[in-house]
């Protein structure tokens, strides 16, 4: 039996370039990409995408919907990394640690759309606690992360890497409008009840993300503290390989969380900080965003579908 074929379509930018680097040297999967001259031939495209068993797709949105579009082979599977498809109802989401059954999902499914990086960290936090009844559905809800600059794609990367990196901003609060892309992606897998407020931020780093939700405990269900909020995300990782939750203890001996602390792996690692004094609780969650928050998460699918291939 032939090893499955794997099509990178858009190798060229981050995510796609750290796909790359993380399958190329695989020998239980054929990997495919299109040369320079090729990729933007719609009609090479299509016949790469319609030769493969599963296509990963690290595109524009638009470019994603139109690789989709050209698919005529139903045995064809696709990671999608764009934002294209994360709230479609006939897409699997790619976060296997999720629900219960959420990776067997993922294998069998036909169409996975993989995370964006920061909803990877705030629906990593909320979901267990928001389907224990823990967090009322309708709580007003706050997120704030900070990203490397690679977020942001080429030209971040360019902006602080190229010719003006000198001139490049050591820190930049955006999304202000309060309408980014990721906002209604949170809301949905998250189980929200209202669209949370979301503010991102990238720093002068590569990679890496630091983000946090902040609670008030006067506004959860009676009886909640930290301790309950940090039992419910442990028992839901328990089993997990890529998502750990911070002992209590190591909990209340940091005093900082370093964004870049676990660059280069697939891991993400969640904490809670609780004030008891004040009623206040502080949720985080630490990962690469090219790692958990991207490339690492669609190796994380590609491998889950392989199974089932």
């Amino acid at each position: 039996m032939s090893s499955p074929v794997v099509f990178i379509d858009g190798d060229q930018g981050t995510t796609g370039l750290q796909i790359h680097e993380r399958l190329r040297d695989r020998t239980d999967l054929q990997l495919v990409t299109l040369a320079a001259a090729e990729r933007k031939d719609p009609r090479r495209r299509a016949e790469a995408i319609n030769a493969c068993d599963i296509a990963i797709l690290c595109l524009p949105d638009a470019a994603a919907r139109e690789a989709v579009g050209a698919i005529v082979n139903p045995a064809v599977r696709v990671i999608d990394a764009s934002s294209a498809h994360r709230t479609q109802p006939d897409w699997t989401y790619g976060f296997p640690e999720m629900t219960p059954g959420q990776a067997e999902r993922i294998a069998n499914a036909r169409r996975v759309t993989n995370p964006g990086c920061y909803p990877t960290g705030a629906i990593g936090l909320l979901r267990p606690l928001m389907q224990a009844g823990l967090i009322p559905g309708d709580y007003p809800i706050s997120v704030h992360a900070v990203s490397g600059y690679s977020g942001r794609g080429r030209a971040g990367v360019e902006e602080h890497e190229g010719q003006g990196a000198v001139n490049a901003p050591l820190f930049q609060v955006y999304g202000l409008e309060l309408a980014h892309k990721h906002t209604p992606e949170i809301q949905q897998h998250a189980g929200l009840a209202q669209r949370p407020i979301f503010v991102p931020a990238y720093g002068a780093f590569r990679q890496g993300i630091v983000l946090t939700v902040p609670l008030a405990l006067r506004l959860l269900a009676p009886g909640v503290d930290g301790a309950t909020l940090h039992a419910c995300l442990a028992r839901h990782y328990a089993e997990s390989a890529h998502v750990r939750v911070s002992p209590l203890h190591e909990s209340r001996a940091s005093t900082h969380l370093d964004p870049q602390a676990l660059n280069g792996t697939n891991d993400m690692r969640l904490s809670v900080f609780p004030n008891m004094e004040h009623g206040h609780v502080l949720l985080s969650a630490v990962f690469d965003n090219l790692g958990k928050g991207a490339s690492g998460a669609a190796v994380q699918n590609l491998n889950l579908m392989l199974t089932q291939q």
